[in-house]
């Protein structure tokens, strides 16, 4: 079998960038992923400003200044944010507002909460400052010509609002990757279809479907496809047509029903995987033939258990899609964190244990870990990867992977 990190490796040897692009408004670019850097073409601030209310200053006309003798100066002018300033004159002080411009000639500003205004609009400073006080220099947060996204970088909502900062209206984005998905299986029933003895509700397409939009790839559903090998291999000839991969669930072991992996010899290539993890295990990975263009359609074929369908997904498929994406770094956090919980034994293969953070900051384990218990996706925060034959401990730090990051 191979192990997790092995077939991983392979499968993000064999993805490549998708070809095209598009350029959209940076309002409507969330979690596209950039086609090309971002480079500021100015400063951010582009002037000196204040970072508080109150007064602007130059530090040396306060020299001295104490409780005891507060030094007294008049206001020449006040600068809201978003209008010019204009020189402060030596002896005087400038009312100004968070954001506004510093006058030229100004070095500091005091808090108004440190000055005190008299009757006649005099304001009195019983501390001098010190030069640079409470002003956010020009360029503190962005120099001009630097890059700041870079290409590859997936789209989150403060990274809009950074490339807006600079001005950018519209980002160069990739194309979304395009996802054909079907199932396979006649036990397969969709919710408000009557359930007959044998048949299951089909609810890896609803955990399926949501994934892939997460991850902002154009999906096409297919649907549930017969168990015959011919209405198989009539699908996958349709989702090779305009896809970048075909995803399948079920249907990828060698049973008499199983035809997903005689379909896909017949009509491209193959490679069936044992993975060494629990769950999951069984994974295909392939590719289609598009009819005579002699180009390829990728193939990933998961199982059809709920867990082990959700966990192979994320730890496989997830990562694919974001380098097909054109995302370069598509490795989740992994946060060490204590067990509060003991399993006195460990199982040969890697387990990806279903477990959520407890108000003492620990895990706590799903008692049920089964790759049929769906239950326990939705009650963990994550999953903790525990190394082959190893029995976890109460107290003892181990590999905890949150969905928030598998699912970004």
């Amino acid at each position: 079998m191979l192990a997790t990190a092995d077939a991983l490796a392979r499968l993000l040897d064999a993805a490549r960038q998708v070809d095209g692009r598009a350029r959209v408004d940076t309002l409507d670019a969330l979690d596209r992923v950039l086609a090309a850097d971002v480079t500021s073409p100015l400063d951010v601030p582009p002037m000196h400003t204040s970072a508080m209310d109150g007064y602007a200053v130059r530090a040396a006309d306060l020299a001295g200044a104490s409780e005891a003798a507060p030094v007294t100066l008049p206001v020449s002018q006040r600068i809201p944010a978003g209008h010019a300033a204009e020189a402060l004159a030596a002896g005087t002080a400038a009312r100004i507002f968070t954001g506004a411009t510093v006058p030229p000639g100004a070095d500091a500003v005091v808090m108004q909460e440190m000055a005190q205004v008299s009757d006649d609009g005099r304001v009195a400073f019983a501390q001098a400052p010190t030069a640079g006080e409470w002003i956010t220099r020009q360029g503190a947060d962005i120099r001009r010509d630097s890059v700041i996204l870079p290409a590859g970088t997936r789209l989150t909502p403060q990274a809009l609002g950074l490339a807006a900062s600079v001005g950018c209206a519209q980002l160069d984005v990739v194309r979304p990757v395009r996802v054909a998905i079907f199932f396979t299986g006649d036990e397969l029933r969709m919710p408000g279809e009557p359930l007959e003895p044998g048949a299951i509700y089909n609810s890896n397409r609803f955990t399926l479907r949501a994934l892939l939009a997460k991850l902002g790839c154009e999906v096409t559903d297919l649907g549930i496809v017969p168990d015959r090998l011919d209405a198989t291999r009539e699908t996958l000839r349709r989702a090779a047509a305009d896809h970048d991969l075909i995803l399948t669930c079920g249907g990828v072991s060698v049973g008499e029903e199983d035809h997903v992996k005689p379909a896909v010899e017949a009509e491209g290539r193959i490679s069936m995987w044992q993975i060494a993890m629990k769950p999951g295990k069984p994974l295909a990975f392939g590719a289609v033939r598009r009819g005579e263009e002699g180009t390829e359609a990728f193939f990933i074929g998961l199982p059809g258990n709920p867990v082990s369908s959700f966990c192979t997904f994320l730890l496989f498929v997830r990562p694919f899609l974001l380098r097909l994406a054109g995302v370069k770094h598509v490795a989740p956090r992994v946060y060490s964190m204590r067990a509060d919980f003991s399993q006195k034994k460990g199982d040969r293969r890697n387990e990806f244990l279903r477990a959520r953070v407890n108000e003492a900051g620990g895990l706590d384990l799903f008692e049920n870990q089964s790759s049929a218990v769906l239950t326990s996706t939705v009650w963990g925060d994550g999953l903790i990867d525990n190394p082959p034959n190893h029995a976890i401990s109460a107290g003892e730090i181990v590999r905890f992977i949150p969905f928030s990051e598998l699912m970004r």
